[in-house]
């Protein structure tokens, strides 16, 4: 039986979708197991030993189409479920399978703050969609390989030894998922171990900005020099990690790295929360409670709607500092 795993994006969505991967290849054996994702992400999966064959496209299904239909699947797994995936599974012609995306509970929730929604991780109800193969959770975390080539010598690079540092992860897709400079800066100035930041090269010219503000002795800007996997590699070094809600969350979940999470717009109650299925102890969030406007998205903004951006800017940076202080001591 010959199965495609479809997930086209983003870097959280991806990796929490490893657990179905592992579930699947250890239950069912005699499975041949695809996926398809874009090439901006490939690298994501293209360690993982779950997956028999690895397809990727740049812009449009349509690139890799012809190679698809030739394999002749006997399920298509949807795990995206939108337009796009809905074309591809006219086009194949296979049978597929698919999970619900609650979105009139989601926006019910962002319109009316009314929350409807099941306490479920989105782990739990991609399961729904592999229902057919009768393969059920393992109750295991996600999972990210990392090459070789692209794991990083902390001590080599940046004179920290594993386990000695914390970092930050200052870059998210939409800029209501950010914490703002001046914010990450009041927070790491009261840590006594070494930072490093890690964002891509989009992020470059905040983290400088950090830099700036900060009166920390030791912050060091990895951002714009390291790819996704080798960021990851980091990460999972890390004696904590201090995040938005960011696919880096979930990377660092996957390594059992304790995390101090930073919502803005964003809810937990959307169900992507860190995926611990046995250790929640293993983070925390902090979200400024009450705010009548938040959630204001499922996903983000490039600016708040409302101007006032309160959500990350009332956030209190004293208790995020000292959680990050107590969860690196009992890591470190």
């Amino acid at each position: 039986m010959k199965i495609l795993i479809v997930r086209f994006s983003s870097i959280g969505d991806i990796v929490l979708t490893t657990p179905l991967l592992r579930a699947i290849k250890v239950q069912r054996a005699d499975l041949e197991l695809h996926y398809l994702t874009k090439k901006s992400y490939a690298s994501l999966l293209a360690e993982n030993p779950h997956i028999d064959r690895l397809h990727a496209f740049d812009k449009d299904i349509r690139e890799v189409i012809p190679q698809l239909k030739a394999e002749r699947y006997d399920l298509i797994i949807d795990l995206h479920k939108n337009f796009r995936t809905l074309r591809l599974k006219f086009a194949l012609k296979r049978p597929s399978s698919s999970f619900s995306k609650l979105n009139v509970k989601k926006w019910w929730l962002v319109n009316f703050k009314k929350n409807t929604l099941p306490n479920v991780h989105v782990v739990n109800r991609y399961y729904a969609a592999i229902s057919p193969l009768n393969v059920v959770p393992d109750h295991l975390p996600g999972e990210v390989f990392i090459s070789e080539k692209d794991q990083i010598d902390t001590k080599a690079e940046y004179g920290m030894e594993p386990k000695s540092f914390i970092t930050v992860a200052i870059g998210a897709q939409f800029s209501t998922k950010r914490m703002p400079e001046k914010l990450i800066a009041v927070i790491i100035d009261q840590l006594k171990l070494p930072v490093l930041l890690v964002g891509g090269p989009e992020d470059r010219d905040r983290a400088e900005k950090i830099c700036e503000l900060s009166a920390h002795s030791s912050v060091k800007n990895t951002c714009g020099t390291l790819n996704i996997m080798q960021s990851a590699s980091v990460v999972s070094q890390s004696a904590t990690l201090l995040t938005g809600d960011t696919g880096m969350m979930h990377i660092a979940a996957c390594f059992n790295v304790p995390i101090v999470s930073v919502w803005g717009n964003t809810v937990p109650a959307l169900g992507m929360y860190p995926y611990y299925p046995k250790h929640n102890e293993k983070y925390s969030i902090h979200q400024v409670e009450g705010l009548p406007c938040r959630p204001c998205s499922k996903i983000g903004f490039q600016a708040c709607p409302k101007k006032h951006f309160n959500c990350m800017h009332l956030q209190n940076a004293d208790a995020i500092a000292e959680d990050l202080i107590v969860r690196s001591e009992q890591a470190h």
